[in-house]
């Protein structure tokens, strides 16, 4: 039942030449909002096109103003009515035609095909004229409601028109066509450009399906008619039916549509619905598109101006700049940071900082690296894993996890922060640049110190693969010597009896021919290298290892080629995921030297 004081609801259109349109957008966008208006009014250089809702003395005074200028004194309004208020705000744009068609020589000023009214219409459908009755409207449209046998001409939008104009049978250049839309607006611009493309025997419907309603009611119509509010559809009695939209395809929805197990509002619909494997896959798809695009070239390849971070912990206090910057950094030498500070490329706060300022605790200075390039690295990053807050990789190698020493850019946080932008990942755990398999990164804060304390404790179970020099005489072996706490040359760790606990448990899977063994590795803690170490120490350097060198030999050469194969791989990682407080796994596919033919 419609309420005693209902919202009116008006479309109206007119093909008329237009000027001075920003005036008219202002006075007409003061005048709607004055009287409490909603809805859209198009003001072009062809004409003007609305839908409005509002009271009863709003609408006509809308009406009133416009009917005062001569070229709008015969405008035609269609009325329908509502409880509620079907549009969300009031615009009024300046658009340069009224229905986007975009195709020269059809202009509605000029011509408009024969116009039917609805009445007649009837007469003929009733008398069972010959009469081919063509839906001009998107096939959502059609969907929920159209004539009796009437013909869909298959588009998703009004601008694909002409191309299906052209799969019509040839049978139609002869007989008489009636095309129609929702208000006729669409027609006026369809039918001249089909006369022009050799149809014959055009007429539009005046007024469109919302007129026929008016007029005729329902017959010779099933279904609803769509309408672009809030409202979604109305039935011949003009009123408001229960059709709803779906938020994510726009499909107008039935009441069995709306059934549906398949119906998730605002998420998906029948129409759109996807199962949580495909929506996956989906994403899968385009986040890995997304890494090609991000590491094609390599981000650090292309020259840029580095900022590097740099912050004077309490222990340097009261040293010089100089000194301090060859105390952090003390590899570089200080004849390196002493041309630095000459070339002034030390800077706090915008400007540079000469090498005797003497530092205070807390101070934060930017070491700038202009045309920065970085090494190579491999950019076979592949995602195994993603939901709401975490993110699961297979790494490859080379490709160190954390910008430091020669990168920044091409490391895996930051290709990855690329990837996933606004999300700024933090990675849970690291592996060594050489080494390959699964890395967990969190999406949130809140998530990282759920998953970080997993690893920090040793509740996280890891399984890694190993190809290491010397046939290995034990089926399964166990090393718990300790590592020690700070590195010595090229970043390398040691076994030293007063160093951090370390345990780590090996499973031989086979010696090769070529004298390499195939490891299945525990690794119990987390120390830095832990596993490297270990096995160095027991005499079976991992083949490729650039530090850990076969005879209890540590590499001196500070020049270790990146490129180079290291053959230990991260296969498998259990932990408690934070969202389901469950255990899940998470296996990265095997490397190539781990075939048997290694």
């Amino acid at each position: 039942m419609i309420p005693s004081k209902p919202i009116v609801n008006i479309a109206a259109y007119k093909f008329v030449t237009l000027d001075d349109l920003e005036r008219r957008r202002v006075e007409l966008r003061t005048l709607c909002r004055n009287a409490g208006l909603k809805g859209t009014i198009l003001v072009t250089p062809e004409g003007i096109n609305m839908f409005i809702a509002g009271s009863r003395t709003a609408v006509d005074t809308l009406l009133n103003h416009l009917r005062q200028e001569e070229i709008f004194a015969d405008l035609e309004v269609k009325e329908s009515f509502s409880k509620e208020q079907p549009f969300e705000r009031m615009l009024v744009k300046i658009k340069s035609e009224i229905i986007t068609f975009g195709i020269e020589g059809v202009d509605p000023r000029d011509y408009t095909s024969k116009k039917i009214p609805p009445k007649q219409l009837k007469e003929w459908l009733d008398a069972g004229d010959e009469v081919i009755l063509l839906d001009t409207r998107n096939d959502y449209e059609v969907k929920i409601g159209t004539f009796d046998n009437a013909v869909p001409v298959g588009v998703d939008h009004f601008r694909d028109f002409p191309k299906a104009v052209s799969e019509l049978p040839d049978e139609f250049h002869e007989k008489p066509v009636v095309m129609f839309c929702t208000g006729g607006i669409r027609c006026e611009k369809a039918g001249p450009f089909m006369e022009k493309a050799g149809f014959k025997n055009i007429y539009q419907l005046e007024g469109g399906i919302l007129k026929y309603f008016e007029e005729c009611g329902s017959a010779h119509y099933q279904g609803e008619c769509f309408v672009f509010d809030k409202r979604v559809a109305l039935d011949p009695e003009l009123k408001e039916t229960g059709t709803e939209m779906c938020y994510a395809c726009l499909a107008p929805l039935s009441l069995e549509d709306q059934e549906s197990p398949f119906y998730f509002p605002p998420h998906a619909c029948p129409h759109c619905y996807a199962s949580e494997e495909e929506l996956a896959a989906k994403l899968m798809e385009e986040r890995h598109q997304k890494l090609l695009q991000v590491t094609t070239p390599l981000p650090g390849s292309v020259p840029y101006d580095n900022v590097r971070p740099l912050n004077v912990a309490e222990k340097f206090a009261g040293l010089t700049l100089l000194q301090f910057l060859n105390a952090r950094h003390p590899h570089m030498g200080e004849d390196f940071w002493l041309a630095v500070c000459t070339e002034g490329r030390i800077h706090r706060r915008g400007k540079a900082v000469p090498a005797d300022r003497v530092v205070q605790s807390g101070n934060q200075f930017a070491h700038l690296e202009p045309a920065t390039t970085e090494p190579f690295v491999s950019n076979q990053i592949q995602i195994l894993h993603e939901d709401d807050s975490i993110v699961v990789v297979n790494k490859p190698a080379p490709l160190p996890t954390h910008p430091s020493g020669r990168f920044n850019r091409n490391t895996l946080e930051w290709i990855l922060n690329e990837v996933f932008h606004p999300f700024k990942l933090r990675p849970a755990h690291r592996l060594d640049a050489k080494t390959t398999g699964v890395v967990v990164l969190c999406k949130k804060r809140t998530v990282s110190q759920f998953v970080q304390p997993q690893f920090e404790n040793g509740t996280v179970e890891k399984t890694y693969l190993a190809l290491v020099n010397g046939g290995v005489p034990w089926d399964e072996f166990t090393c718990e010597e300790a590592i020690s706490k700070e590195p010595t040359q090229l970043a390398a760790r040691t076994i030293d009896p007063d160093g951090l606990p370390a345990r780590t448990r090996f499973e031989k899977v086979r010696v090769n021919q070529d004298g390499t063994s195939l490891l299945r590795v525990f690794p119990k803690t987390g120390r830095t290298h832990q596993i490297r170490v270990h096995l160095w120490h027991l005499g079976f350097p991992i083949c490729g290892d650039p530090i850990y060198l076969p005879d209890h030999q540590l590499n001196s050469d500070q020049t270790v080629e990146l490129e180079t194969v290291m053959c230990l791989h991260a296969k498998s990682l259990s932990m408690i995921h934070p969202d389901t407080c469950e255990q899940v796994t998470f296996i990265a596919s095997d490397p190539l030297w781990s075939a048997n033919n290694c």
